[in-house]
């Protein structure tokens, strides 16, 4: 059995108060091509279907597009909600779209009953675990301690594992969560008041296979416990993260290949490093003209309209930095003692430079602050 993990798809999210709607349209087409060049016979979506737990009309009929695509593969699909999903509005009309071979499940205890496919080595069991948030759920196990996500998910998976003990089997398990041994960027949401909340992979003992989503970069914690990312780059901190989904390979033993495959970038990340006018200028920045573009201005006194002159060039430049490349570091005295035996003239002087990081006055400026000082103590 051939089964595609993929997961945060965030449809609706913005990028830089871009919409990314068409861009991962193009993104999800290439996905269905995918499942149907390689035949594959589950997709996993695992959480985070949405970005928003209120969805755009535009999010829903992208979703509902990609899913009738994938059904004509002849494809099953399993998706779980995540804690950007409002498991409400995701699960609307599940039962019926269970009939049609695309199974959301977003109860808190519907992992209870797997989907189960069969191929020709026997039953294969999808166990989707929805996002749980333990303030939501402890009611329904007053004999349970659940206050962490580890806590909830242990439970989840104690009653996975004796279900399948019953059932026999080759069984795959989806979950929404921060597993240990990786690392987040400055996408991911806490899922936790107060602070991370780990989950050791431990937990996921027991099932042939684990897909994972919440992490937006593709990771390896075990050969059978993976993260396969989000499909598009939603962060300049995602940039050097290749976009794309995990192949996996289900043989009559168990977990069989497992192997990476790309999913299209319909524009490029790039983050720049220069001053303005070699930005705007040079050659060497040439390829990026195209790309999405972060610039990290390094001129000593911060430019005039960077922004204005970055786009001129770079369309699609989003973000902008002013980083210089020589600071310098205040005095341990007071600004009082500072300007203590000061002149005007001279405490204005100091006060540029100290603004623009040891850049003084020009002529002009100079002459400028001298004239208007001048008049000021003629009016007095």
């Amino acid at each position: 059995m051939k089964i595609l993990h993929t997961s945060d798809w965030h449809i609706g999210r913005t990028f830089h108060t871009h919409s990314t709607l068409d861009h991962l349209r193009v993104v999800l087409d290439g996905l269905v091509e995918i499942v149907r060049d390689r035949g594959v016979d589950v997709v996993a979506v695992a959480g985070d279907v949405f970005d928003s737990a209120t969805p755009s009309a535009d999010s829903y009929a992208l979703l509902s597009g990609t899913l009738q695509r994938l059904h004509a593969t002849g494809a099953r699909v399993v998706v779980t909600s995540g804690n950007h999903d409002s498991a409400t509005r995701l699960g609307f009309q599940s039962e019926w779209a269970g009939l049609a071979g695309i199974h959301v499940i977003t109860g808190f205890d519907q992992y209870r009953t797997p989907i189960t496919v069969d191929d020709e080595h026997g039953p294969v069991h999808f166990y989707g675990i929805p996002f749980l948030e333990p303030a939501l759920v402890r009611h329904h196990y007053p004999d349970e301690l659940l206050k962490t996500h580890e806590q909830v998910l242990g439970l989840a998976m104690r009653q996975v594992r004796t279900d399948l003990a019953e059932r026999g089997g080759r069984s795959v398990v989806l979950s929404h969560c921060f597993a240990a041994g990786v690392a987040a960027s400055d996408v991911e949401r806490d899922i936790s008041a107060g602070g991370l909340d780990l989950v050791p992979v431990s937990v996921f003992d027991g099932p042939d296979y684990v897909a994972l989503g919440h992490i937006h970069g593709r990771a390896r914690l075990t050969d059978r416990v993976r993260y396969s990312g989000a499909p598009l780059h939603y962060s300049f901190a995602e940039a050097d993260k290749p976009r794309g989904a995990w192949l996996v390979e289900l043989d009559a033993e168990g977990l069989g290949a497992v192997e990476w495959v790309d999913l299209p970038v319909p524009r490029r990340l790039s983050v720049l490093t220069g001053d303005l006018a070699a930005l705007a200028n040079d050659a060497e920045f040439a390829q990026a003209e195209g790309d999405w573009v972060a610039a990290v201005l390094t001129d000593q006194v911060r430019p005039l309209d960077g922004m204005r002159t970055m786009q001129a060039r770079f369309p699609h430049c989003v973000a902008l930095e002013h980083r210089p490349a020589i600071t310098t570091t205040p005095a341990a005295a007071t600004y009082a003692e500072r300007v203590q035996h000061k002149s005007d003239p001279e405490i204005v002087a100091g006060f540029l430079e100290f603004v623009r990081n040891g850049v003084g006055q020009s002529d002009f400026e100079r002459d400028l602050v001298a004239e208007v000082l001048a008049r000021a103590e003629a009016s007095a």
